[in-house]
């Protein structure tokens, strides 16, 4: 869920980074003059009455089930992690998801001993809540909220210096910015792609606390 690249996860578990964001991902398509099928974009995207819908020429309608958020209000979503970052033994059995008697070999000698994407959500140690959803452009972002995203404000420099890095790194060469968003603004270039801040697409925030 969280980038280790950037520090992200290890921000979630100091308690620096309560938010994150994630790209609205709701592709229209109608046929243009020339007959031909082009992509169009929703003219809003909001939440009325606990529904979320969107606009288009004028016209409201639901929001896709698979275009919904991901994440619900008290959800609690594990951080994944490598067995290795989750503080597992190297030499503990690696047992089968679906048959505990059958022991596939160790940790240390399974795919998700540094990858976490090969390691199951009830193995994480560590979870977070969802405590609140909403939806925004992404350039809509407020300086506070780019410090929950994880954005460092006065760790090294002057105190009005900002760092896309959410976990300094004293080995680092960090580029320091003059505002949060501008900081923000690379990192979520960084994490998503090249563009992404540029595009401001809709996107759904998501605060968050840790549990354990």
């Amino acid at each position: 869920m969280f980038s280790d690249r950037f520090g992200l996860t290890q921000a979630v578990l100091e308690g620096r980074k309560t938010q994150t964001r994630r790209k609205v991902t709701l592709t229209l398509h109608e046929i243009s003059e020339e007959n031909e099928l082009k992509e169009v974009c929703a003219e809003e995207i909001f939440l009325y009455e606990g529904a979320w819908l969107f606009k288009y020429k004028g016209k409201i309608y639901e929001l896709p089930k698979e275009n919904r958020p991901k994440y619900k209000v008290g959800e609690v979503v594990s951080i994944a992690q490598s067995y290795k970052d989750c503080g597992y033994s190297e030499i503990a059995l690696d047992r089968s998801p679906k048959d505990f008697r059958i022991v596939r070999g160790t940790l240390g000698q399974s795919k998700g001993w540094k990858n976490k994407m090969f390691v199951r959500a009830d193995a994480c140690k560590h979870q977070i809540c969802i405590t609140n959803v909403r939806i925004e452009r992404l350039q809509g972002i407020s300086d506070e909220d780019c410090l929950a995203e994880g954005i460092i404000k006065g760790r090294v420099g002057c105190k009005h210096t900002h760092f896309m890095n959410a976990y300094y790194v004293p080995t680092m060469n960090l580029e320091p910015f003059c505002t949060p968003q501008e900081a923000y603004a690379a990192l979520i270039d960084k994490v998503s792609g090249k563009g992404t801040w540029d595009s401001n697409p809709y996107v759904f925030v998501y605060d968050f606390e840790f549990v354990k």
